[in-house]
């Protein structure tokens, strides 16, 4: 039986339980033998807006996931130079990752995929498992008429309806509230440690 294999995406500036929510979700809804968590380097539609640096948000998603033994890092574009592309990623994993893959995005990031970067190849090397987000309208013809390839390869799950983003923490981090229950202890203890997100 072929594996199956999930790749979630995102800055992860910080990474939260929202995140790891949409994994779980997609993981026992398709069946997926792991889920690989990519943090970007330089997401090229969020140009500017990251807190932390690369290498912080790498830690911070391997923290995030150490006690799921079905997540796991991959800092495939935090070592790689330039932009980071889905595509080039989906392409790179499609060689080194044994299985088919499943590419796991919100719904409201969606409906931005006809301006990715080669968006065409994004659904060549991955079927799509878009997950449902508070307040997130989806027009399924729209996108179809912009990626035609997309048809049968999208695949629609509610989500666990979490309205949790990384800027509402970054936001309380700034505020010096408190953002404990919003991402694992780990997490919280090495954004305390690193002194990220603070105001200057």
């Amino acid at each position: 039986m072929t594996r199956r294999v999930g790749v979630l995406g995102g800055t992860f500036d910080p990474i939260h339980y929202a995140h790891l929510a949409i994994a779980e979700e997609a993981r026992l809804t398709f069946g997926l033998d792991r889920v690989f968590f990519v943090p970007a380097a330089h997401q090229p539609l969020k140009a500017g807006v990251h807190g932390a640096s690369p290498t912080d948000r790498l830690a911070m998603t391997r923290h995030a996931i150490a006690d799921n033994p079905a997540f796991e890092v991959s800092p495939l574009e935090i070592e790689r130079s330039g932009p980071s592309y889905t595509a080039v990623t989906l392409e790179q994993l499609s060689r080194e990752v044994s299985g088919e893959l499943f590419f796991i995005l919100g719904l409201d990031v969606l409906v931005d995929l006809p301006r990715w970067h080669a968006a065409e190849r994004v659904v060549e090397y991955a079927q799509l498992i878009g997950v449902g987000r508070p307040g997130a309208t989806f027009d399924a013809m729209a996108l179809f008429q912009a990626l035609p390839g997309l048809r049968g390869r999208l695949h629609l799950i509610d989500g666990p309806g979490m309205a949790l983003a990384s800027s509402t923490i970054r936001r309380r981090i700034a505020a010096g509230l408190s953002i404990r229950y919003l991402t694992p202890d780990a997490v919280v203890a090495y954004i305390e440690e690193r002194q990220l997100y603070r105001e200057s």
